[in-house]
């Protein structure tokens, strides 16, 4: 069976994506002062990280959630919360300097721990994956394949990302000091969208 509301799903995630947090700035920073092709092992990471994240929530507390369907309703009210939440710090944060300088060389593990480690301990992945990533799946049909198709989209999108921030790191950083809180207030406002959007749905 295809996820719930896939296309809200995908708003939310990209939405994220184009935030940036900690990862992105971790990546902008190797892209400047390693290259491109460095920070590939950075991104893939990161995106294991989170694999395994959404893997522990779904496959621990997915018979959970299916003998429990009601408990569904606490996270959707947590993760319109959470969204509030998100975008409230995205707008009352400021942009990153970022370092220029050189440093001396790693090798291909030390960037893929680096990118695994900070997806790993953010606050801000072991909160989306346990509020947000289940309100997409049905636990009473084939659920497997719903995670499937969801941690594929997130991952591969989240990839992508990750490497056109590397790509577009030196305009970026140009574009961030010039317009400091742009990508800020737009992330924040349709984040806030979002989480009204969830608010006025169908209860489980």
């Amino acid at each position: 069976m295809f996820p719930v509301d896939f296309i809200l799903f995908l708003q939310i995630i990209i939405f994220l994506f184009i935030t940036p947090g900690t990862p992105r700035i971790v990546i902008v920073s190797y892209s400047m002062n390693y290259g491109v092709q460095k920070c590939i092992w950075t991104a893939l990471g990161d995106i294991t990280a989170n694999f395994i994240q959404a893997t522990l929530v779904i496959f621990v507390l997915g018979s959970f959630f299916s003998d429990n369907p009601n408990f569904l309703n606490i996270f959707k009210w947590l993760g319109v919360f959470y969204l509030f939440y998100l975008a409230f710090d995205i707008l009352k944060s400021s942009p990153k300097e970022v370092n220029s300088i050189k440093i001396s060389s790693k090798s291909f593990l030390s960037f893929f721990k680096d990118g695994f480690l900070v997806a790993g301990l953010s606050p801000k992945a072991w909160l989306f994956f346990p509020l947000i990533f289940p309100q997409f799946i049905d636990f009473n049909s084939n659920y497997v394949v719903q995670f499937f198709i969801l941690i594929t989209t997130y991952i591969v999108l989240d990839f992508l990302s990750l490497i056109g921030y590397a790509l577009l790191a030196q305009k970026l950083i140009i574009w961030i000091k010039a317009n400091p809180k742009t990508i800020n207030t737009i992330s924040a406002s349709v984040l806030v969208l979002i989480g009204l959007v969830i608010f006025l749905s169908e209860s489980y």
